[in-house]
């Protein structure tokens, strides 16, 4: 607009177009061009000169006349009603067109129509600069194109998929392959990220993933609740993205863009035959693009990053992050819980038997709880039908059930009876497996209870004389009134006499043969 106002003021002074147009190194054309439309204008030549540069451009370029034509009034009042139908399964720019001309013959060609509708949609959806601050927002996705590997065992080529993360205000990216998108391959990578960093951030803003969101919603999306632990665990917030907005995180998806030139490209000749080669070969790649000077900067991302955000982090947990799974049992009336995951029983205290239990559970540890409270705590096991029982969860019966021992029965004994105490070691002495004598006690100690203690005593007695050490032998004793007719009196010991034989000569004497008269 100076140059404008240079014309007038020379035309103002009388200078001819020829002139005019020679001195300020315009053409002739563009001379008597302004000047026709100062004429037009029919405002004083004193006035256009006084005029601020925006208001003298009002008057000189009032706009495409394109836009004052009928036909765009008429298109115009339609565009609304065409993004709609653009959104549909289907419709095209090219149907929409056809229908526009079929209701308008004489209206614009498809390339005007297109222009119009393209500047409506741009018009409408304006695009919008936002401004990150530093250590702020940490953004995360998956790329669209796996990277792969060889099994050196199989020869099988190995799919993987790339998580890429990337810092919205210097711009530093992180790539890593993992075998999948689910969950545990996830925090994984994210753990690695954060490490890599050295930091946390306040956001962690990931796509609408199922490994991140399990529901989307524009206004409330429900999060994995691993994901939430683990940014619980890492004190930051979870912030997806919306659904099918992908200008939310325009910068990582760049990053995917960057990586695949500067990572997938500069690869692809490569053969690699583990996941850690691969992932060896992206790091060294990635450093080489946080290093690389950016377009229109003076420095490159890494030196950004170092100087202005990383000093900004959180610092990283002390204790590293363990998934947790979370489930909800009914107790079994056993009073165990079945871990699926682990094939494997675990306890729980007899008195919530029939109630829901929820189980959280790590790589290492199994948790009980009930209404909020901890019951329960055991070291995660596994093994087809196998139990992991705290005696304290059990009921007195089965508590007593499971502390039976030779010991248990010897110093229980003791405290009721030194008879009953000696027979009892007398039982545990027999070459026998001792499960196979517990119930031998058991019923002793119910004699003991259910029995005069002197009349028990003195059949403990004669059951240790008469080395029977069972509880039959003790219970028929008692039973038959034996004891009454014990003699109070040691027994006299026999003369030694050389006409008795004693037992030794039956014992060692030859059965008699029966012969076929009857006589021996």
């Amino acid at each position: 607009m100076s140059q404008v106002k240079q014309i007038l003021q020379l035309h103002n002074q009388g200078y001819g177009n020829k002139a005019i147009a020679r001195d300020l190194g315009v053409s002739k054309n563009t001379v008597k061009s302004y000047l026709e439309k100062y004429r037009r204008s029919k405002i004083s030549l004193s006035t256009l000169l006084k005029m601020e540069d925006h208001a003298l451009e009002k008057v000189f370029h009032p706009g495409n006349p394109a836009y004052k034509d009928n036909r765009f009034e008429v298109l115009k009042s339609k565009l609304d009603g065409y993004v709609e139908e653009l959104n549909k399964t289907g419709v095209t720019k090219q149907l929409l067109w056809e229908e526009y001309r079929m209701s308008q013959p004489e209206g614009y060609s498809l390339s005007q129509f297109t222009f119009h509708l393209s500047q409506h949609i741009k018009v409408k959806r304006p695009s919008m600069v936002l401004h990150h601050e530093p250590a702020e927002k940490l953004f995360v996705d998956f790329a669209g194109k796996p990277l792969s590997f060889i099994d050196p065992n199989t020869g099988e080529v190995m799919n993987c998929q790339v998580f890429v993360a990337c810092l919205p205000y210097s711009d530093y990216g992180f790539c890593l392959a993992v075998p999948s998108q689910r969950i545990d391959d996830f925090i994984h990578a994210l753990t690695c990220c954060l490490e890599s960093l050295g930091g946390v951030p306040k956001v962690l803003v990931p796509d609408n993933l199922k490994s991140a969101v399990i529901k989307a919603n524009k206004y409330e999306p429900t999060l994995n609740r691993v994901l939430e632990d683990f940014a619980n665990h890492n004190n930051m917030a979870v912030v997806p993205a919306r659904a099918r907005k992908p200008k939310d995180k325009a910068l990582v998806e760049n990053q995917v863009k960057l990586i695949y030139n500067r990572v997938y490209a500069r690869i692809r000749h490569q053969q690699f035959f583990s996941l850690h080669q691969l992932n060896d070969a992206i790091k060294h790649h990635m450093l080489k693009h946080n290093q690389t000077r950016m377009q229109k900067h003076d420095y490159c991302r890494e030196e950004h990053f170092l100087s202005n955000e990383k000093p900004l982090l959180k610092e990283l947990p002390a204790k590293p992050f363990e998934i947790k799974y979370y489930k909800t049992y009914k107790l079994a009336p056993n009073n165990h819980i079945y871990l699926g995951e682990d094939k494997h029983y675990y306890s729980a205290p007899y008195q919530y038997i029939g109630q829901k239990l929820k189980v959280v559970y790590t790589r290492s540890l199994v948790r009980i709880f009930h209404q909020h409270i901890l019951i329960a705590v055991h070291k995660r096991k596994s093994g087809i039908g196998r139990y992991t029982t705290n005696k304290e969860h059990l009921c007195s019966t089965h508590q007593y059930y499971l502390n039976r021992s030779p010991e248990y029965y010897k110093k229980k004994a003791g405290k009721l009876s030194e008879t009953l105490k000696e027979l009892v070691e007398l039982i545990f002495s027999q070459n026998r497996y001792p499960e196979q004598l517990y119930k031998s006690c058991d019923g002793l100690f119910s004699l003991h209870k259910n029995t005069s203690l002197k009349t028990f005593e003195k059949a403990c007695q004669m059951a240790i004389d008469h080395q029977n050490y069972s509880y039959l032998f003790v219970q028929n004793v008692i039973r038959n009134k034996t004891t009454e007719y014990v003699e109070e009196q040691p027994r006299k010991n026999l003369p030694d006499h050389h006409n008795i034989r004693g037992k030794e000569y039956y014992n060692n004497q030859l059965p008699l043969k029966l012969k076929n008269n009857g006589e021996y």
